[in-house]
């Protein structure tokens, strides 16, 4: 019997090529979540000069107290969606292009992206 070769990270590769290949890259800057076993990363890049614009993250020191005081990962995530969307309107973003990495708009993912349009961000 032949085993799989197919795994579960291959079968996130696959599904995340094909998200970003719908995605109009380059038109607008790109909002795009990263998800790790233990935190959570946010951050908005511009491709065409292909620099990080903003960045948050669990492990900023400056949100330590905010995210100590946090019950679980999907406070954490409003926190982090919160604090992007007020770091945006202070660079003059507005307009972004949400790439959720492969993940399912769901929980965390859904915290984030809700609570940074609530921030001042438009998709």
């Amino acid at each position: 019997m032949a085993e799989k070769k197919n795994t579960k990270w291959k079968d996130w590769e696959k599904k995340r090529r094909r998200i970003k290949g719908r995605l109009k890259i380059g038109s607008q800057p790109r909002f795009v979540i990263y998800r790790s076993n233990k935190n959570l990363f946010a951050q908005v890049i511009d491709d065409v000069k292909g620099h990080t614009i903003i960045s948050v993250s669990t492990l900023d020191k400056a949100l330590s107290d905010l995210l100590s005081k946090a019950k679980g990962n999907i406070e954490k995530g409003k926190i982090i969606g919160k604090v992007l969307g007020e770091k945006a309107k202070t660079e003059k973003v507005d307009r972004v292009i949400f790439d959720r990495n492969g993940y399912k708009y769901h929980g965390v993912i859904k915290a984030i992206a809700e609570s940074s349009k609530k921030a001042g961000l438009n998709f």
